[in-house]
């Protein structure tokens, strides 16, 4: 039967688990980023965790076959593990490895910060035009599809058995199963500009002699995918919202334009608040004069919206996103104003920091949003929601605990995200005027194909986070996936079949499973 009153994170047993899931992520996400560069999807482990304990035959126990009870714990591990990894070891570890080990706890204050502003501006955007519920979102739908299969059994525990078996078998395989499942279940446009993107940043040196990166091809199309789809954004937030049910008369979105409006304003004044400081307790204001101090604050704060709008976007569409890439082009622009080394230290970590929890958030939303019936009881949809902003919040706290009392320890055996280098090294050798040129060159076509392909298909945005993520296997994966999408659509009167949803969150939830376990494997060995 369900649920009249949706369960609450406020139990002492709910607690509990809470806390124990959350520690678990943040050390699991500190151990991956910082050994092998990256952090591990956890929402499935968390969700198959709760579904054991309810097997447990004792009264408190039983209670978390309740799958609005998994949601909640698996919110938790998942914003646990990507809130320590990429969120704020990944940051902090920058001004260590430039030898500035005195801005890392400032920063560390900064970007748990900017991680809470995140959450809570997913929460104030999700269901909105921006940033819709019925979009893709693709591990919340793996995450939400375990779970049914857990509570309902039958066909469709079988259907996704099979998918996370095919999943599984696939990544032993090295064939990226995330991406091939993606295609199956997101925005077909969005999805094939994704592809070629993936494939063009893979092959553009062997056929055409062209080294991309070095031209910084990417990042000027994605500065001006980027500019674009913000123009689009506020556009979409201008525009009077005409979408309604045409049975109920009632509004598509659970979030008005008043809630866009206030996120964007609170939004802006928190990440300014946070800007300044940041420049106060790190005391990079001594090393700037009052205008470029002014102008560090406003690109600091638009730095973090747009990359906090760039990331949901791309992890709304295929369910990965450009986080790394998005921040070295911030750290681009800020060489090219000429903010001194420090500020830029503490510039690329916070921008960095924003949009990894947002795009979390999104996920673990999308799979309560599944759970609840896909919103048919508003008022139901809405205190789940809050429940789990509730569970994510409390799993931040956690974490940052865990993070303040071990990332010494870390950095004293030298254990930081590779990545970091990436963004020292840039920040120490500079940035040419011949670079900025390509960046101008290179934003008109990311520019032109966004605009074409306008708010809803993402096209410049996805093509874009293609470029940057040199990945040409998923590539393929993702094409393949899209004409096996097409060949099936065809003999089901051009529809998608429900089944092959299910299949396809399966091939996901496969890849999750096995890169999960096989990342920690490699933990235990080294």
């Amino acid at each position: 039967m369900p649920e009249k009153k949706h369960p609450s994170i406020f139990s002492p047993l709910m607690m509990i688990l809470i806390i124990v899931t959350a520690v678990f992520g943040a050390i699991i996400g500190m151990q991956l980023i910082t050994t092998l560069g990256i952090s591990a999807n956890t929402s499935i482990i968390g969700a198959i965790f709760v579904m054991i304990i309810a097997r447990i035959p004792l009264k408190q126990f039983i209670s978390f076959k309740s799958v609005h009870k998994q949601n909640l714990v698996q919110t938790s591990i998942s914003a646990a593990t990507f809130g320590a990894a990429s969120s704020l070891m990944l940051p902090i570890g920058i001004p260590f490895v430039m030898g500035l080990p005195d801005l890392v706890l400032p920063l560390l204050i900064g970007v748990s910060l900017a991680m809470i502003v995140d959450a809570l501006l997913l929460y104030k955007f999700f269901d909105s035009k921006i940033f819709p519920a019925k979009e893709t979102w693709p591990p919340g739908i793996a995450t939400a599809e375990a779970i049914k299969a857990g509570d309902e059994g039958g066909k469709r525990a079988k259907v996704l058995g099979a998918g996370i078996i095919i999943g599984i078998l696939g990544s032993i395989a090295k064939i990226p199963m995330s991406a091939f499942g993606v295609a199956f279940i997101g925005n077909i446009w969005a999805l094939s500009m994704f592809g070629i993107g993936l494939l063009v940043s893979g092959y553009s040196t062997a056929l055409f002699g062209i080294d991309i990166e070095a031209l910084y091809i990417p990042h000027g199309f994605m500065i001006g995918a980027g500019i674009v789809a913000l123009i689009q954004v506020l556009f979409l937030i201008l525009r009077k919202n005409k979408l309604t049910d045409k049975v109920d008369k009632e509004p598509a979105f659970t979030r008005s334009e008043k809630d866009i409006s206030q996120g964007f304003g609170y939004g802006s004044l928190a990440y300014l608040g946070i800007s300044l400081l940041l420049a106060l307790i790190t005391g990079i204001y001594t090393e700037m004069s009052v205008g470029m101090l002014i102008g560090f604050l406003l690109f600091a704060m638009l730095a973090a919206f747009v990359h906090e709008l760039i990331v949901g976007i791309s992890a709304m569409h295929a369910g990965w996103f450009p986080a790394f890439a998005v921040a070295l082009i911030t750290l681009v622009i800020g060489i090219l104003i000429g903010f001194p080394k420090e500020a830029l230290a503490i510039l690329v970590g916070y921008s960095a920091s924003t949009g990894v929890a947002f795009a979390d958030m999104g996920y673990d939303m999308k799979t309560g949003y599944i759970l609840r019936g896909n919103g048919k009881d508003p008022a139901f949809e809405k205190e789940g929601r809050k429940q789990q902003l509730y569970a994510a919040l409390f799993a931040f706290v956690i974490t940052v605990t865990v993070v303040f009392l071990s990332y010494q320890s870390y950095f004293d055996n030298g254990l930081v995200a590779p990545v970091n280098y990436v963004y020292a090294a840039t920040i120490e050798s500079g940035v040419s005027t011949d670079i900025a040129k390509h960046l101008i060159i290179w934003a008109i076509p990311g520019a032109l194909i966004q605009f074409i392909g306008g708010p809803k298909r993402q096209m410049g945005v996805l093509l874009s986070t293609g470029l940057l993520l040199v990945n040409p296997i998923a590539g393929w994966a993702v094409l393949a996936g899209i004409a096996i999408r097409l060949i099936i659509n065809k003999w089901n009167n051009n529809q998608d079949h429900p089944l092959m949803i299910i299949m396809a969150a399966g091939f996901i939830a496969g890849d999750a499973i096995y890169s999960f376990f096989s990342s920690v494997f490699k933990l235990g060995k080294s």
